[in-house]
């Protein structure tokens, strides 16, 4: 019996919580859209920049 009453519990919370998430939602598509027309401008900057001449050196950071 301990187990029934623990399982309604944790089905009327979910309940809750899903109803919950459904209120708050994220602009996501557009989002999504913006980020990922930002990485194929980066791309085409990468790809039209050429090769670069550093192959030899390495990069100090400090």
């Amino acid at each position: 019996m301990h187990t029934d009453i623990h399982l309604a519990l944790h089905a009327d919370r979910a309940a809750e919580l899903r109803d919950e998430a459904r209120e708050f939602r994220l602009p996501r598509p557009r989002l999504r859209t913006r980020i990922g027309w930002t990485m194929v401008e980066v791309g085409l900057r990468l790809a039209r920049s050429g090769p670069t001449t550093t192959c030899g050196q390495t990069f100090r950071t400090a």
